[in-house]
């Protein structure tokens, strides 16, 4: 060393003999002819293992040909290569996981053989196994959540956590929390079972397979993670004393060769929702920083998974007040045959209606609400009540779903607003047996779809009216047809015809297909438009249909009688041989007196020629008279001294149901008698028509 100036060699020497990297000098031939050995992972490997031998003959523990890739590299680059990380076992430790960074740089020979190479070698893996554990979170962070699904949710925890963490990962859950969510809730005791929701990966051997719910052995790191709600670190081996509390049970974890587990509260909110287990039998033992890994996972999974239990409590009453809030058993009816199915998968405000209304009609309702949940169900019971009590008012169709929209218009103004603009849509139709005349009406609802007895599709424009409560005064108008007996009538709602993706022309072309089959059983009908036109559960749908009926003309019977008292009388014989040709002697006397009351009610107030019509219907009597005064009647309560006033009080007492019906251009009071039912006693009967003092009998 002359001048001051250091020797290379004297440098090289110090590198070799004093620095932590590991340094390795290759041949031409790839064996090493100068390595350092205080480099971290060869300090403990004689020199003779590694001067003369290839990289894989002295570090068997990185994967097969991976560096011998790396070296072939830079030979065939001529082109350096830094800092690549390599993963492995260290050399001098086989059970110890190590990551490295390698550098390899080529050295040119001046003999002009074949290029040598020096690596460097950097133990990276303190620094690698914090960056792991980060990226851990993150995926975890990124990953879970996705859905408000609580398996899904479990399953994606596990997802995350296998392989990069650990072997194997289980979520178990309490069924129901002690105390529910609530803050402070006590602990759970340790004879409270836990629903095994989801475990990685599937193939591992496990005492407790999916859905099983039973309570973990007591005492063990289950146990005591559930009553002090802190994660443990467990060393796992055959001479494990908590193993004792249920050896069977137990057995796959030694039989795996688990060799430590981390056992981490899932809480939220302050109550225990349940445990996640995390598993290694491969990898390296868990260390104390893994712990907080473990906290984090779990903490960051029990939000998700308390919102997606939440969101499961609110579905279920939601659904269940969904499933109550729809018709109970739908009558048998002579004006229609009904089926339906009712899908609520998502808990919206799809609902449906078949209620019967006079003269044997009926109205088919089907609606759908703004929403989803408690709130939605609420709002849908308010409509489904005010339309229900609307239609038995027989009021127009029109008329109905402008009352209608008045309601929910007010509903809008009490309740959150709503990002589409209104609060619901619906679709009525009335359909009357005797005429056999169908009357359409829409409020931004999917048009019925009509199919005659032939299976071919009929053409109707329904006019598309504004949807309720959007503010929108336009009027809605009714669509009229008359259909043949036999003919469909499929009301649905839009979560049908959206469900498999098509748009609404194509998905009402499936439907008018799966429908064709007119002769077929009609809830077979319902299923089989199910499978064609459901196959997601993505939300809720309703499907209503109706197969067509025709009153026989037998049944009916129809009269236009002139407007003058002296009829009164004729009305009477009418009815007496009408009911005496359907065999119906004694409703005689009571149809008599009612009639008589309507008659005389309309020839008095009423105007034009009066139309007096019997219809005799499954165990029941309908009388109705019609004028053209469109004025309705008020039923009053006559004073002792009143000559008169007590005609409908009379008609109300000896029918079982009674009403006014109107139409533009009449109005018809009608009453309707069950058959089945025990006759009045005349003696009551003739005191009440004394009493009100009906002369023109």
């Amino acid at each position: 060393m002359a001048g001051g100036s250091i020797d290379d060699a004297a440098v090289l020497d110090a590198l070799f003999s004093g620095s932590p990297q590991g340094l390795f000098v290759f041949d031409s031939e790839q064996r090493v002819t100068r390595y350092n050995p205080a480099g971290r992972g060869v300090r403990r490997v004689p020199a003779e293992d590694i001067l003369g031998h290839s990289v894989e003959e002295f570090a068997p523990g990185f994967e097969a040909g991976e560096l011998r890739a790396l070296i072939d590299e830079v030979l065939g680059t001529g082109e350096p290569l830094r800092g690549r990380l390599v993963r492995g076992r260290s050399p001098s430790d086989p059970h110890r996981a190590l990551a490295v960074e390698v550098s390899l740089f080529p050295v040119p020979d001046p003999d002009g053989g074949g290029p040598g190479l020096v690596g460097v070698v950097e133990d990276v893996t303190e620094r690698q196994a914090a960056a792991d554990r980060l990226a851990v979170l993150g995926a975890v962070h990124a990953a879970v959540g996705s859905t408000l699904e609580t398996a899904t949710t479990a399953d994606e925890l596990v997802a995350a956590l296998v392989p990069a963490f650990a072997d194997a990962a289980g979520v178990d859950l309490l069924d129901d929390p002690p105390g529910g969510s609530a803050p402070g809730a006590a602990p759970p005791p340790a004879s409270a079972p836990l629903r095994r929701v989801s475990f990685a990966p599937r193939s591992a051997e496990t005492s407790r397979k999916r859905d099983d719910s039973r309570p973990f052995p007591f005492p063990t790191p289950y146990t005591q993670v559930l009553n002090d709600r802190r994660a443990r670190l467990v060393r796992v081996s055959p001479t494990s004393p908590w193993l004792s509390a249920d050896p069977d049970g137990f057995a796959p974890l030694i039989r795996a060769d688990v060799h430590s587990m981390i056992v981490a509260p899932l809480t939220a909110r302050g109550a225990v929702l349940g445990l996640l287990t995390l598993y290694r039998h491969r990898m390296d033992p868990f260390e104390e920083e893994d712990l907080e890994v473990a906290r984090q996972a779990a903490s960051t999974a029990a939000a998700h998974l308390d919102n997606a239990r939440s969101f499961d409590r609110e579905h279920t009453v939601a659904t269940a007040l969904h499933r109550r809030l729809q018709p109970g058993t739908v009558p048998e009816l002579s004006a229609v045959e009904t089926a339906h199915v009712y899908l609520p998968e998502s808990a919206g405000g799809e609902w449906f209606d078949v209620i019967p209304l006079s003269g044997t009609r009926v109205a088919l309702v089907v609606g759908d609400v703004v929403g989803h949940g408690i709130e939605a169900a609420a709002t849908m019971g308010q409509l489904r009540v005010a339309l229900r009590t609307l239609v038995l008012q027989d009021l127009e169709t029109d008329e109905l779903l402008t009352h209608l929209d008045e309601v929910a218009a007010q509903l809008a103004q009490t309740s959150a607003p709503t990002t589409d603009g209104h609060v619901a849509t619906c679709a009525v139709t009335v359909y009357d047996p005797v005429s056999r005349r169908c009357t359409m009406v829409r409020a931004g609802h999917p048009a019925p779809v009509l199919i005659d007895p032939d299976g071919s599709p009929l053409t109707v424009d329904v006019p598309e009216g504004p949807a309720l409560g959007a503010g929108d005064k336009r009027a809605f108008t009714p669509a009229v047809v008359e259909l043949p007996p036999g003919s469909l009538l499929a009301h649905t709602t839009g979560g049908l015809l959206t469900a498999a993706g098509h748009d609404r022309t194509t998905a009402v072309r499936r439907l008018e297909h799966a429908l064709a089959s007119t002769t077929r059983p009609l809830q077979e009908l319902c299923d089989t438009a199910v499978y064609r036109m459901a196959p997601s559960r993505r939300d809720d749908a309703v499907l209503l249909l109706a197969r067509t009926r025709a009153l026989p003309p037998e049944r009916v019977a129809d009269w236009t009688l002139p407007a003058d008292a002296s009829v009164v009388g004729t009305a009477r014989r009418l009815v007496d041989r009408q009911l005496a040709f359907w065999g119906l002697d004694e409703a005689v006397f009571t149809t008599e007196l009612v009639v008589s009351e309507l008659v005389t009610n309309a020839i008095r107030y009423g105007e034009g020629p009066v139309r007096l019509r019997l219809i005799h219907d499954r165990g029941r009597l309908l009388s109705e008279v019609t004028d053209a005064n469109s004025a309705s009647p008020h039923l009053r309560h006559a004073r002792d001294c009143d000559e008169g006033g007590r005609g409908l009080y009379i008609v109300m007492r000896l029918s079982s149901r009674w009403g006014v019906r109107h139409s533009r251009e009449d109005k018809t009071i009608w009453a309707e008698q069950r058959l089945d039912d025990e006759p009045p006693d005349p003696s009551v009967m003739l005191d009440a028509f004394d009493t009100a003092g009906a002369a023109e009998l």
